[in-house]
């Protein structure tokens, strides 16, 4: 299984970006597809997940209203659309796909058992 994460950049405060995760090696069905992002000396923070069956998503309280996630069905590829930016969301953004059923939390980065590589947001003032 491999996750492909792009489109990260500089952006400037109150700017827009859309990250992109393609995924390759099985069906996600039943799974869920998620982002989180981690700054330097800090643990890997929950931002968003998708349920890839139903479409059902989940956000951290700090991107609601701002971050949208949604799935390609088609290109196997979840995206994370980021409006209304701040600097306290600069971070290397990674997405993550879990088996499906989990005792886990969404938000818990050990439920996940696929990573991709990451790409680096950064958010100017």
């Amino acid at each position: 299984v491999q996750l492909q994460a792009s489109g990260g950049g500089l952006v400037q405060v109150g700017g827009s970006l859309k990250l992109s995760c393609a995924a390759s090696g099985r069906t996600f069905s039943g799974a869920n597809m998620a982002w989180f992002r981690q700054v330097p000396g800090k643990e890997r923070e929950f931002v968003a997940a998708i349920f890839w069956s139903s479409g059902t998503t989940s956000y951290a309280d700090s991107v609601k209203g701002r971050f949208t996630i949604s799935k390609d069905n088609a290109k196997n590829a979840v995206y994370l659309e980021m409006n209304s930016l701040k600097p306290a969301d600069t971070a290397v953004y990674f997405c993550a796909a879990d088996s499906g059923r989990s005792g886990r939390s969404l938000s818990d980065p050990g439920r996940y058992n696929y990573w991709g590589q990451g790409t680096l947001v950064t958010v100017s003032s």
